[in-house]
């Protein structure tokens, strides 16, 4: 069956109540928390990158040898 537009609106404001006691109910980090894994997200998003230029470089360089040409 269709919804009116009251219904709608009375279920959207449950919606709006609901979200609004589950953020309640939500630990959020302190600011030091928050900076150090912000740090820690950094560093770990450094080192994956440092990976894969390393592997990246390494098939570069084995291409160049087989195929025998000079990039």
């Amino acid at each position: 069956m269709a919804e009116t537009t009251a219904t709608k609106k009375a279920g959207f404001g449950a919606y709006v109540k609901g979200v609004k006691a589950e953020l309640k109910k939500v630990t959020w980090p302190s600011k030091k928390e928050t900076a150090k894994l912000t740090l820690i997200v950094f560093i770990v998003c450094a080192l994956f990158a440092l990976f894969f230029w390393l592997i990246d470089t390494g098939c570069l360089v084995v291409l160049e040898k087989v195929l025998n040409v000079s990039m």
